[in-house]
């Protein structure tokens, strides 16, 4: 056993504390001995790093457990978007220094994943080519309406499904709606026209997959050059062109270093979000090229058809803040289960 988690999220948001500021901090009732021993239990697990020596010691979080333990997003979110403490800047040390020390998903959450990954492919061996193509249609319909609604889009399933398969608009929405999920059936028949596209990540394409999502909406093309806001947070993404391609770049490369397709899929996710490159259609971007990932290996895409748009939106902005990715990797997990689980 480690440390415990009042301890950990402690550390979270106060690095560099020493063991009397902990105590503190969580208003620990035991003794100075009990709480040294839990720290001492940490650092044996490596879920904390000491610094200093003596009174000068100092205590923070491993990079695995700063980016992965769980953090409480009610208490979190409690608070108002000027009250929290947050890191309002773009970190560049995360794709560089941390991220490539860190393995994203435990054993035991691979191994379920794996598992599914099997029943999927297993599944589909037993698919004629045209009974795959339609599960996928039926899966892009319900990625295509909730990857929109996540953006505000107010199209309902059915609309969605009847404009997309019929070309015919609903009543009372504005024609920008009608254009945001016909852009998502497009850019999702080309991932499957050439499912190799992004088996490796590189610039070029993603901008392709951005050039496809915002055609005929008023989305300026390619890596913007202006700075861009996020509604809700305090966070501002990099303004600096240059720096943006460079954060592009090593994003890519960090992408295509990996091995395991489920960590690719997940950081294409966190990342092409955190980083912002384009005046909009970012979130959506991230969805399809992740998902381009995913085929372009032979595995199952995702449609997020059941997760709730506030708790995605939650999950992206704690990583935005706080460079924690625990939140939205159960979001992926779960949407992984049930994406196998719904089409497949």
């Amino acid at each position: 056993m480690g440390a415990s988690k009042e301890i950990l999220e402690f550390l979270h948001y106060h690095p560099l504390s020493s063991r009397e500021e902990i105590g503190l901090g969580i208003a620990f009732v035991g003794s100075d001995a009990t709480l040294k021993r839990e720290i001492a239990a940490g650092v044996k697990d490596g879920e904390i790093v000491v610094t200093g020596k003596a009174r000068a010691t100092r205590y923070s979080l491993s990079p695995q457990t700063h980016l992965l333990t769980p953090l409480n997003l009610d208490t979190y979110f409690e608070k108002d978007i000027d009250q929290r403490q947050v890191q309002t800047s773009f970190n560049f040390n995360l794709i560089r220094e941390l991220l490539p020390q860190v393995q994203l998903f435990t054993s035991e959450e691979l191994q379920v994943l794996e598992s599914l990954q099997a029943e999927f492919r297993n599944h589909v061996n037993e698919m004629s080519d045209n009974e795959y193509r339609k599960e996928m249609e039926r899966l892009g319909i319900d990625l295509s309406w909730k990857s929109s609604q996540i953006e505000g889009n107010t199209y309902s399933l059915l609309e969605t499904e009847r404009l997309l398969r019929e070309s015919k608009t609903a009543d009372g929405k504005t024609k920008e709606e009608a254009v945001m999920l016909l852009n998502h059936k497009d850019a999702l028949r080309f991932i499957l026209d050439n499912p190799d596209y992004l088996q490796t990540l590189t610039l070029s394409h993603i901008e392709d997959i951005h050039t496809l999502l915002t055609k005929e909406l008023s989305v300026d093309k390619g890596i913007r050059h202006r700075r861009v806001g996020i509604t809700g947070t305090n966070y501002h993404p990099l303004d600096n062109e240059f720096q943006i391609r460079e954060a592009m770049q090593d994003m890519c490369d960090l992408i295509n270093s990996r091995v395991d397709v489920f960590e690719k899929a997940l950081l294409a996710l966190l990342l092409l979000s955190y980083i912002q490159a384009f005046s909009d259609g970012n979130k959506r971007t991230a969805r399809i090229t992740s998902n381009a990932i995913l085929i372009a290996n032979g595995y199952c895409p995702l449609s997020f058809r059941t997760v709730d748009s506030v708790d995605y939106k939650k999950a992206m902005l704690i990583f935005y803040e706080q460079n924690n990715l625990y939140a939205f990797k159960q979001i992926f997990i779960d949407q992984f289960h049930f994406a196998v689980e719904t089409y497949f």
